[in-house]
């Protein structure tokens, strides 16, 4: 029995009782769409005559473009003929109908004519980009395939059509189609000059063991324009040095042969032992977000507020040599009641402080993982809440997606014009370039 009910001209409205995985998130877009109000239908309108006006407008430059073509009369060849069947397109503001107007070549050499492609509205497009990136973010907010329809329904309309559970099926398997074709991309002529590494643990059905815990190995990179570009991702049982090598391995296969300058990472062993053996003249920075986690666990939640700002003034000082200050001070303080923190804390000492060694106007970016960590979080919740989220092939396609999502608004490293002079070698001490000694 279908279990949506509909009263005058609201939308269908869900037992809601019934998604159990649904996200509050969701469910309070739910509600919030149960009715389209009046300004949704504005919206709407106004979004469909914007889309309308563009196609319009193509369609005259492209007849202007070629004005020139006339026949012997002096008629011109390129002219509208009516307009094709108007079509649906499913966007952010709902489906929005418009019609294309038809362009015709009436020249007689058919050989020679020329034909109109619009690029606002590709041929056979039935939704819009945005509502693709949509599908997975739903997808790891806890929503199952078979609850996608209808939960795009209450954010884009009751008339959302052509997004059944074997649409979003079909979809998936095209992400990762794309994921496959990702991972085998020529890197030739390539180079980062940072990277970033992190390892996301899910847990999902494995073929052979449904209780192991798959990990997500991402590397993000930085080109020596300053944008952040995703290197990697693949998966392995756990984050052994076995399993990143085969990671930084493939990435050599495929063409990356210069090593980054700088590499930050958490304090798991493998990736940096895999890094020593392969690429050993990267240098190393331990992510502070960790490092602070870390030595907090190991002591009372009473101290762990004080202890906090006590290991941020190590990772804010202005030098290396207030860096060093802050450190000690932190040992002397508290050594003789936490020995287990303050071990945890002096046993990458050197590597917490290499971004000293860097441009200051690249600090922020170079101290921590968060620029996987912020991507990320989403992936971590999804997979938390719905205790395995399905394959491993589609665990790996959904990350995927929603990596190159949020590709789209990585911002570049501020002080990107200092990455020149990393490249070429130069010395910065305490953040600051130092002018090279006349010969």
């Amino acid at each position: 029995m279908n279990k949506t009910t509909t009263t005058n001209n609201k939308a269908p409205v869900s037992d809601v009782s019934s998604s159990e995985n649904l996200d509050p998130e969701v469910l309070a877009f739910r509600a919030n769409f149960e009715s389209r109000s009046p300004l949704d239908e504005i919206i709407r309108e106004g979004a469909r005559r914007m889309l309308q006006t563009a196609i319009n407008a193509e369609v005259e430059d492209f007849i202007t473009a070629h004005s020139q073509r006339v026949d012997e009369q002096g008629r011109r060849q390129v002219v509208r003929n009516g307009h094709l069947p108007a079509r649906e397109i499913l966007t952010g503001a709902g489906p929005l109908e418009v019609q294309q107007p038809r362009v015709r070549d009436n020249s007689p050499d058919s050989e020679n004519r020329v034909f109109f492609s619009p690029s606002v509205l590709p041929p056979y497009l039935k939704k819009s980009k945005s509502i693709e990136e949509l599908i997975p973010w739903l997808y790891l907010k806890g929503v199952s395939t078979g609850d996608f329809s209808e939960a795009l329904q209450a954010l884009v309309g009751e008339q959302a059509k052509g997004l059944s559970a074997n649409v979003i099926v079909k979809l998936k398997e095209n992400w990762s189609q794309e994921y496959e074709q990702w991972t085998k991309r020529d890197l030739a002529g390539k180079q980062y000059v940072y990277i970033w590494a992190d390892g996301i643990h899910v847990k999902v059905r494995l073929e052979d063991d449904a209780n192991k815990k798959q990990c997500m190995l991402v590397i993000m990179g930085a080109t020596p324009d300053g944008k952040k570009e995703l290197l990697a991702i693949q998966d392995g049982y756990r984050e052994s040095e076995q399993s990143w090598s085969e990671v930084l391995l493939d990435l050599k296969h495929r063409g990356l042969e210069v090593s980054p300058k700088l590499a930050i990472a958490d304090g798991a062993l493998g990736f940096w032992a895999a890094l020593r053996k392969i690429s050993p003249e990267t240098r190393e920075q331990r992510c502070s977000v960790h490092k602070t986690a870390n030595v907090l666990n190991k002591m009372p939640k009473s101290v762990q507020p004080k202890a906090k700002s006590d290991l941020h003034e190590i990772w804010n000082a202005a030098t290396r040599e207030d860096a060093n200050k802050a450190f000690d001070h932190f040992l002397k303080k508290y050594e003789a009641k936490y020995e287990g923190a303050c071990g945890c804390l002096k046993k990458d000492r050197d590597e917490m402080l290499t971004f000293y060694d860097f441009p200051a106007e690249q600090w922020a970016h170079l101290r921590t993982t968060n620029p996987i960590e912020s991507t990320f979080a989403t992936i971590r919740l999804r997979h938390k809440r719905t205790k395995g989220s399905g394959t491993r092939r589609t665990s790996l396609a959904m990350i995927f997606k929603l990596a190159q999502s949020a590709e789209k608004n990585w911002r570049r490293l501020r002080g990107h014009q200092q990455i020149i002079h990393v490249i070429e070698g130069r010395s910065f001490q305490d953040g600051i370039l130092q002018q090279e000694s006349a010969a």
